[in-house]
């Protein structure tokens, strides 16, 4: 197939190239220290659709559920993100969790059947455009196989193989020169273990990337565990190592890629998933590791907005292209803050997800949050959410149907204090 790309990746060492040079070393006055980096975002549900119930993804402010224009949107979106550094980003095969609206045991977002013989040609046709234009963008896809939820309707470990060589073989058939493999989203979770041994047995897994790497033509390969686990056998039989650091402290997101490099000296350590917590970035920066921004409200909901929106997806935005040295505007003081999960489409059975979006937040001590004038929370880590339970996950608050003020007093670490309110509309 003779098809123009202009977007090559490869890896050489622990860094990876875009078009035969370390990425971001474009970038005149560019950040020495950040070169060979991917810093990405987890876009996973990118080519998602649910043959189970699509209508009930007609929702945030969206009035029908269409997963074609819902792809489109994405490809679209993405010269904005490479323009503030953003290289790489994550898809799924089989998407990933709206983990705070619904249970993702009742969506069938599986492209492979359950023989994994055959791709679905709308999946196929989606897969197609999003890589061509993230190729068309100088961006890489980071294409993920296998998400839990999902990889249950495969009938058995061999139609896991099977799965694993027709996308191999999709991937090698399109020509593509910008991809990555990612076997399996998490591989030591439950529903691998008690469904898919060769999912979860790190044997398996290295069975699983040589054939991958095999079929695909010779693409790069690796495989995610949770948060802050990384398997040596993995690690070792990948071509980059990919790891997870939801639920991480600086610290623990530190000594991870310390444990990584231990077990894969002189490979690229990319982190694909993380949380939208972007004080993790000089960690990265530190350890001369790729960084992976993930947001479940903003970026994993289906249907997504995929532009660069106000709050944690532009701050995330702007400290990535300074840690690149991609010259970009800062905000004034009071525009570092913003009250994140007010807007008037983001709402679903009458709950939100109220948080506080910092630009810098290791500036910030704590945040109260008050609900009608009434201390409601207090959030003391990032990302600064009411209801926190871990860097990746919130609990919901039920909202007055009639509209709430809420505000949050940011105290900052030198004893300044900066707040933020902002009125839940009225639901018709």
């Amino acid at each position: 197939m003779d098809i123009k790309v202009k977007t090559s990746v490869s890896i050489r060492g622990d860094d990876v190239l875009i078009n035969h040079r370390p990425v971001y070393a474009e970038i005149d006055e560019g950040n020495p220290a950040a070169r060979g980096l991917l810093f990405n975002a987890r876009f996973i549900q990118g080519i998602f659709d649910d043959a189970a119930a699509p209508d009930r993804f007609a929702r945030f402010g969206f009035p029908e559920w269409d997963p074609d224009a819902h792809t489109d949107r994405l490809i679209e979106a993405l010269p904005e993100w490479h323009s503030y550094g953003l290289r790489a980003f994550t898809v799924g095969l089989q998407g990933g969790g709206p983990c705070f609206t619904m249970d993702n045991r009742t969506i069938d977002n599986n492209p492979f059947g359950d023989d994994g013989k055959a791709l679905d040609a709308a999946y196929a046709a989606r897969l197609d455009r999003l890589i061509r234009g993230a190729d068309e963008a100088g961006t890489v896809a980071i294409v993920s196989f296998f998400y839990g939820d999902q990889a249950v309707r495969l009938r058995d470990d061999r139609a896991v193989r099977e799965a694993v060589i027709t996308a191999s073989r999709f991937l090698r058939e399109g020509g593509y020169t910008n991809v990555f493999i990612e076997i399996a989203n998490e591989q030591n979770i439950e529903a691998f273990r008690v469904h898919h041994p060769v999912l979860h047995e790190p044997e398996g897994v290295v069975e699983l990337m040589d054939l991958a790497r095999r079929e695909s033509g010779g693409m790069a390969v690796g495989c995610s565990c949770g948060g802050g686990h990384v398997d040596p056998k993995i690690a070792g039989a990948s071509d980059i190592v990919l790891v997870h650091g939801n639920g991480q402290t600086r610290q623990q997101l530190y000594n991870l890629v310390r444990r990584a490099r231990e077990y894969a000296r002189e490979k690229p350590i990319i982190c694909n998933e993380d949380s939208q917590a972007i004080g993790r970035l000089p960690v990265a920066l530190f350890t001369h590791s790729s960084w992976g921004y993930y947001n479940n409200m903003t970026k994993q909901e289906p249907p997504t907005r995929w532009e660069v929106l106000p709050g944690e997806d532009r701050f995330f935005a702007l400290r990535m292209a300074e840690t690149v040295g991609i010259r970009k505007e800062k905000p004034a003081f009071e525009d570092q803050y913003h009250l994140q999960g007010a807007e008037e489409h983001m709402t679903y059975h009458g709950k939100r997800w109220i948080r506080l979006a910092a630009l810098y937040p290791e500036s910030v001590d704590h945040v109260d949050f008050h609900r009608n004038g009434r201390l409601s929370w207090t959030a003391w880590d990032e990302p600064f959410s009411v209801h926190f339970e871990s860097t990746w996950l919130q609990g919901a608050v039920t909202v007055d149907p009639a509209g709430e003020e809420w505000t949050a007093r940011v105290v900052l670490r030198d004893g300044r204090v900066v707040e933020k309110s902002a009125r839940t509309p009225a639901q018709r």
